[in-house]
């Protein structure tokens, strides 16, 4: 029946807007994500605009273990996956002493194991398939420096950037696999209501992309098989500070921007 993309978090955001480019490019889809209902509101939407098959699966990657549940699945219905899109992931704010250990327990889960168990179970399958195969990882900016009250957050996107980038040089040279990592900065899209971040979106809303062009950006880093897209000049001229700034000034700096006014 063709090629098919797993992507998680697909129902909001960056996700759903790839949901859509890959749609558009008529590769059809297994849709992960929390929400059984919001899901078969994309597959409806997504049927009316392209003729693609489209799988949704109702997983909370936060509390299940994925590689079961979507292995059976695939195996089950005979689907041949040569995408791995991990997209799905959440921010918790706040100072870490005062958070819900269990809540960030499920961020942890969610933003790494997650990504971890899946690339795990996909990568064996996809260095025996003959047709080129895809892994992509939506990474983060804030990945480049510690933040303090966003701190566990930062910290599991900067898990995801190193282990993705060492995947690319890992498959680079034993296989055809394509590894590429997303690196958006701040994205219009329900994040910074999740992560209770309110206080800081007027600030950010000025240097914000749009979910779209973030999207369209990681497609076509994917498939033109790069191993790291930093979304926007911006972005791209913040990381480079963090490279020459001493990082006790960019810390500071972040806290500063992150911490709410007592």
């Amino acid at each position: 029946m063709g090629n098919y993309a797993l992507l998680t978090g697909a129902t909001k955001g960056i996700g759903l807007e790839m949901a859509k480019l890959l749609a558009a490019r008529g590769i059809h889809l297994v849709l992960v994500a929390r929400n059984e209902q919001e899901l078969n509101e994309v597959k409806i939407e997504l049927n009316t605009q392209y003729s693609v098959d489209i799988h949704c699966l109702a997983i909370d990657l936060s509390k299940d273990i994925p590689t079961s549940i979507i292995g059976t699945y695939i195996t089950n219905h005979q689907l041949n996956v040569t995408i791995l899109i991990n997209n799905a992931g959440n921010g918790l704010y706040g100072y870490f002493d005062e958070l819900s250990l269990d809540e960030q327990h499920q961020m942890i889960r969610l933003n790494i194991m997650a990504v971890v168990d899946l690339c795990h179970y996909f990568i064996p399958i996809f260095k025996q398939k003959k047709e080129p195969t895809y892994i992509l990882n939506t990474g983060s900016t804030t990945a480049f420096q510690a933040i303090p009250t966003f701190a566990l957050y930062a910290a599991s996107k900067s898990f995801v950037h190193s282990f993705t980038r060492a995947l690319y040089h890992e498959l680079k040279a034993t296989s055809t696999i394509a590894v590429t990592l997303l690196s958006p900065g701040a994205t219009r899209t329900n994040f910074i209501n999740r992560a209770n971040l309110k206080h800081i979106e007027a600030k950010a809303d000025k240097f914000s992309m749009d979910a779209v062009d973030v999207a369209k950006l990681g497609i076509d880093g994917m498939f033109a098989k790069k191993m790291e897209v930093i979304t926007g000049a911006i972005n791209q001229l913040n990381v480079f500070a963090t490279r020459v700034v001493p990082r006790t000034i960019i810390e500071k700096s972040a806290f500063g921007i992150y911490a709410k006014k007592k």
